[in-house]
């Protein structure tokens, strides 16, 4: 190991006896061998010195350290490793561009599609933006993924169908679960669906065909008899999201095509001003007998029409001699002593006919067009509505038929009380409080002269029920638009029903129906019904404890 100093020392002494003659040509020469021999011993040391710590040497089978072998089984696999992956990509880029290829071709058909709607429209269209949206929409619809809800209250359900009928969750109280037959707009919605369903079943895009074997399987061709089930269900912001199933008799093999119909952004209609000014409403009001309602019914008009509103006018139709004089004394009473002279007492000595006393009473308004609302004497109404009734309704284009909310019988849905509340604090929307009379027609905003060109209610009709019915049908039938939709400002107070021997069986029925939903939820009614069995359990709890007491 000193070999390498002695050799230096001899050259440097021999240097120095020589005075340095050859300073300049062996001074590149000793650098040279110098670094030489440090990279001599560097290598030395690295062949030569152990590692510090033996026993942190990579191991292989047997505790022996790992061979040239093993590095090149792992450099091959991970060349494989990375070749596979490689393979992904290029599977997954080749599938991206036909996806590509067959969407581009979508759109030039559809771009070639409203060219020519353009051209014949005279408008121009934007097919890739309108794509664009159409997939946005779905992306957000929750067709090809789920979307974190706050509660189970967030999710809005299915309904399903079949080729027939249609099971409906979302019901009021006097639909059917099951619609049976399918409402015509319905039906003729879900037969597009289910054609639409069936086209991409049997016209498959290119490359959709399945493969076994490098070999294209035949597909069956389904026919309207194949299809088996679907659900659909609507969401305000989205859309319409269709879930159909098709499948042959006996087949385990199912075809699940998803459709999606997206609405469209929001566009401006119109835009008008309303000014409900001058607006008078004619209140007709039908009557017979139940002067202590009319009482309660004039308290209502005071505090809403006399002492908010004014723009009103009061029309009763009272049919009968008995308690006419003190309806009569009523309206005097009350009207001096307000200073309200819009109003007028139309006596009609016949037979109570509802139909005919709002006939009766839109016949006697003799100035010019007004709007009306058609009034029952236990209806109690608030501001809020007069305004609602104005605004939903236009002469020759406009007639509004609110829904009411009906309230319960008293007597059951405050029966742990000595006395009921106040009408006031009866009137609230709640399950157990009432319920949203979708089958009554009878409360209705219109124009006179909408009313008298449609002709009016059908006077054959007397007595009950129908003939409201009629009158909507009619509007329904012309060119008129029918808003119907629950105002939370119109209550129906509860009363006791009395359906009379003369009406007819159909009447009849409707108004032992009417009677029986207007007493109390279900379930009240339930708890009515059952009792019996509630008192024997509390008699059987309290003996119970008497028991236990006395041992």
């Amino acid at each position: 190991m000193r070999w390498w100093r002695v050799w230096v020392g001899s050259a440097l002494f021999a240097m120095a006896r020589r005075g340095w003659p050859l300073h300049g040509r062996l001074r590149w020469l000793f650098l040279g061998a110098f670094l030489l021999l440090v990279f001599l011993l560097f290598t030395y040391l690295l062949e030569c010195t152990p590692p510090a710590d033996s026993t942190q040497a990579l191991t292989g089978l047997g505790s022996e350290p790992y061979g040239k072998d093993y590095y090149q089984a792992v450099l091959q696999e991970q060349e494989e490793r990375h070749l596979n992956r490689a393979a992904s990509l290029k599977r997954q880029i080749a599938q991206l561009k036909q996806e590509l290829q067959d969407m581009s071709e979508k759109l030039k058909a559809l771009q070639g599609k409203r060219e020519l709607e353009g051209h014949a429209e005279g408008r121009e269209q934007e097919p890739a933006d309108l794509l664009e949206y159409l997939h946005s929409q779905i992306d957000k619809a929750e067709v090809n993924g789920g979307a974190r809800l706050p509660s189970e209250y967030a999710l809005v359900p299915f309904e399903s169908f079949t080729g027939t009928k249609v099971y409906q969750l979302e019901m009021g109280l006097t639909r059917h679960p099951e619609e049976k037959p399918v409402r015509k707009d319905r039906r003729d919605e879900l037969t597009e669906v289910i054609e639409a369903g069936l086209d991409v079943i049997n016209n498959p895009n290119e490359g959709d065909g399945q493969e076994e074997d490098g070999m294209t399987v035949q597909k069956p061709v389904y026919t309207e008899n194949d299809f088996i089930e679907g659900l659909y269900r609507t969401e305000r912001d989205k859309g319409t999201l269709y879930e159909l199933f098709f499948g042959k008799e006996g087949s385990t093999d199912f075809q699940h095509v998803t459709l999606f119909r997206p609405f469209g952004p929001l566009m401006k209609v119109a835009s008008r001003s309303v000014d409900t000014a001058g607006t008078i409403i004619n209140i007709i009001v039908p009557l017979s007998g139940r002067t202590e309602t009319f009482q309660q019914f004039l308290i209502n008009f005071r505090d809403v029409c006399i002492d908010q509103d004014r723009l009103v006018h009061l029309t009763v139709v009272y049919f009968g001699q008995e308690g006419l004089a003190e309806v009569k004394a009523s309206l005097e009473s009350m009207f001096s002593k307000e200073n309200f002279s819009n109003y007028t007492l139309v006596p009609v000595n016949e037979e109570f006919s509802r139909g005919r006393g709002l006939d009766i009473g839109a016949h006697a308004w003799m100035k010019d067009d007004v709007l009306m609302f058609f009034c029952d004497v236990d209806i109690y109404f608030t501001p809020e509505f007069l305004n609602t009734c104005r605004l939903n309704t236009a002469p020759n284009k406009r007639v509004f038929y609110p829904v009411v909310f009906s309230l319960y019988n008293p007597a059951i849905v405050y029966g742990n009380l000595e006395l009921a509340p106040p009408i006031e604090q009866q009137l609230i929307h709640k399950k157990d409080a009432g319920f949203w009379r979708d089958f009554g027609f009878g409360m209705t905003c219109q124009y006179r002269s909408d009313f008298l060109n449609i002709g009016g209610f059908d006077l054959e009709v007397k007595g009950w029920g129908v003939e409201d019915v009629h009158l909507y049908r009619k509007y329904l039938r012309s060119d008129l638009i029918v808003t119907r939709t629950p105002v939370s400002g119109l209550f129906h107070l509860w009363h006791e029903k009395q359906c009379a021997d003369e009406l007819t069986p159909e009447q009849y029925r409707m108004c032992i129906q009417s009677k029986a939903m207007n007493e109390a939820s279900h379930s009240h009614l339930g708890m009515l019904v059952f009792r019996h069995e509630i008192e024997s359990h509390l008699r059987k709890q309290a003996f119970k404890t008497k028991s236990k007491t006395e041992e």
